[in-house]
């Protein structure tokens, strides 16, 4: 019990952490990150997620800013119908997830 009330009023600094850690970018900004050769460009990553699944096109992608890192999320519908969920690293290029979306 006395966990619980040391825990309750943290809770919603808690959950406003969870909340800032993880932000869209703006696309300003994600212009001049590629400018600068901070991040690689959207065409660039595009391309890097349709070599994992050869002839997918994408749904759609999001840029964000998570724990200071820009992850690039990206859905694919491969030739079978079957979607799937890449999470890239913008700066670096390097396929952190690629798994079926459910």
């Amino acid at each position: 019990m006395k966990t619980l009330t040391t825990l309750l009023p943290a809770l919603p600094l808690i959950v406003m952490t969870c909340v800032v850690q993880a932000r869209g970018i703006d696309p300003q900004e994600v212009l001049r990150l590629s400018d600068e050769g901070i991040l690689h460009t959207s065409e660039k990553l595009d391309a890097k997620a349709l070599t994992e699944h050869p002839g997918a096109r994408i749904i759609g992608t999001q840029l964000k800013n998570i724990y200071g890192r820009y992850v690039y999320n990206v859905e694919l519908r491969d030739a079978q119908g079957i979607e799937w969920d890449l999470e890239i690293d913008a700066a670096t290029g390097h396929v952190y997830r690629n798994r079926q979306d459910n």
